[in-house]
């Protein structure tokens, strides 16, 4: 009977210490079924690639967060939803995103850009940019009469910013009362840009201006030498900008490749 004892008791160890280790390895145990701690790792790992900060008390919602899971999917599975078309229809296309999403990835960790490439896209920025800015008004109709009839009320005394409120088919600057702001002249089309930096400060040209949208009646309010900002300040923005179109121009590439039929 002693021997029976010992044998028992060290089946009962074996079994305790089976368990330990299986706690060790799991999360928990769910009718049953274990559910592994690589799951929080797993879990943790979509939470810092989306931004968010993994600190030690999240673990707890971690581990809430996996248990939960466990629960509703074998719940699904119990009622037999993983079988069903639609489940598999969409287990396909989330297979497909992913896939996508990490073809994109791999490819702007395998081409970076540059701080020479940053540096030399702001240089180019910097050259076309430069010089001075113009802060304008203006007032666009769809015919020259009316654009004429305008620039007469103007000499005679009318407010420029209230007649662009009414008549302006410009909307945005309209409300604002034909207000451009600063801008670099060559950013408009090239007849606005040629007739806005022929006036001086003040002055409102004498005949209207035409160019694909209509006619113009420009009123240029103030001047300045223009303000660039610095390398730094704009460098996430350039590094965005820069990163897309390197990932369009390779998706470009892969369907040129491509041999559809």
């Amino acid at each position: 009977m002693k021997r029976n004892f010992q044998k028992s008791a060290l089946l009962a160890t074996i079994l305790t210490l089976a368990s330990a280790a299986a706690l060790a390895q799991n999360v928990a145990i769910v009718n049953g079924k274990p559910v592994p701690k690589t799951r929080i790792d797993m879990l943790a790992q979509q939470v810092a690639k989306a931004g968010r900060p993994v600190t030690p008390d999240m673990e707890t919602q971690l581990r809430e967060e996996v248990i939960a899971r466990e629960v509703f999917m074998q719940e699904a599975e119990k009622q037999g939803l993983a079988a069903t078309d639609d489940f598999k229809t969409q287990m396909e296309l989330a297979r497909q995103t992913l896939l996508i999403r990490e073809l994109f990835a791999d490819y702007q960790k395998k081409n970076p850009v540059t701080d020479a490439d940053l540096k030399a896209e702001y240089d180019k920025f910097a050259a076309t940019n430069s010089g001075n800015e113009i802060k304008a008004r203006h007032i666009l109709v769809e015919k020259e009469a009316e654009a004429k009839a305008i620039i007469a009320s103007l000499k005679k005394g009318g407010k420029f910013d209230e007649i662009a409120k009414k008549q302006s088919k410009d909307a945005g600057s309209g409300a604002k009362g034909g207000d451009l702001d600063w801008a670099n002249p060559t950013s408009y089309v090239p007849e606005f840009s040629e007739a806005i930096q022929k006036l001086a400060k003040g002055q409102t040209t004498e005949t209207p201006v035409k160019t694909q949208f209509g006619y113009h009646v420009i009123r240029v309010d103030d001047t300045r030498t223009a303000q660039m900002p610095k390398f730094d300040e704009v460098k996430p923005q350039i590094a965005q900008q820069m990163q897309q179109q390197k990932l369009a121009a390779f998706q470009e590439d892969l369907r040129k490749k491509a041999k559809i039929e």
